[in-house]
């Protein structure tokens, strides 16, 4: 599969404190998605994912649902034009 898409991911609900992020990070690394994630300070969780369209939107799908413990409420994304900057998916510092 062709590595070309690019989101860029808002998750709001109950998405701290029950291991989205680490979750995020095991579940991108299982799809061969690069980029990274992280908690911003209202709450949410952020990330930006590069890899094909069809493991996006599996990673989307998971979003949606996230890790025993999450309540999502909403997932909000953004396609973003291709860049192929990532070579890992890493949990980055909170803001």
């Amino acid at each position: 599969m062709t590595k070309d898409t690019r989101v860029h991911i808002f998750v709001s609900g109950k998405v701290q404190g029950v291991y989205y992020r680490q979750n995020t990070l095991q579940k991108a690394q299982e799809l061969g998605i690069f980029g990274w994630v992280r908690n911003l300070s209202d709450g949410r969780v952020e990330s930006v994912m590069e890899g094909s369209r069809a493991d996006i939107d599996k990673m989307l799908a998971w979003c949606k649902e996230g890790p025993l413990g999450a309540k999502v409420e909403e997932v909000k994304f953004i396609d973003e034009p291709y860049k192929n900057e990532f070579s890992t998916f890493d949990i980055i510092k909170s803001l």
